[in-house]
């Protein structure tokens, strides 16, 4: 059974930070690429950044320079640092997985929320 657990969020004031964390069970954490998602009210659910299994990194342009993502195998997490937030970060934060485990399949966590004020 693969499962996502995400926590971290909260509510916290622009120009602070927040870390993500994301527990994956279920797969082979190493060999995957996990993703960061958000959804704000109202709009699409999107790739904010991810990881390959061999660390490299990828990000939406609008948190490129604030938000860093990375993984500890030893632990199976995903961490998302995320700094100078602004209120347009405020949103649903998903952590996501396409793995094959008797079948391949998207997985996802059950998301926490991230509220930035002004």
């Amino acid at each position: 059974q693969v499962q996502l657990v995400e926590s971290g969020g909260g509510s916290v004031q622009a120009g602070g930070s927040l870390r993500l964390s994301c527990v994956a069970s279920g797969i082979t954490f190493s060999g995957n690429t996990m993703n960061w998602y958000r959804q704000a009210p109202g709009k699409q659910r999107l790739l904010v950044a991810n990881i390959g299994s061999g660390g490299s990194t990828n990000y939406v342009n609008s948190v490129k320079g604030r938000f860093t993502i990375s993984r500890d195998n030893t632990k199976n997490t995903v961490y998302l640092q995320m700094n100078s937030l602004n209120d347009e970060d405020t949103a649903v934060y998903y952590c996501h997985v396409f793995a094959c485990v008797l079948g391949c399949n998207d997985y996802w966590g059950q998301g926490t929320q991230v509220t930035v004020s002004s």
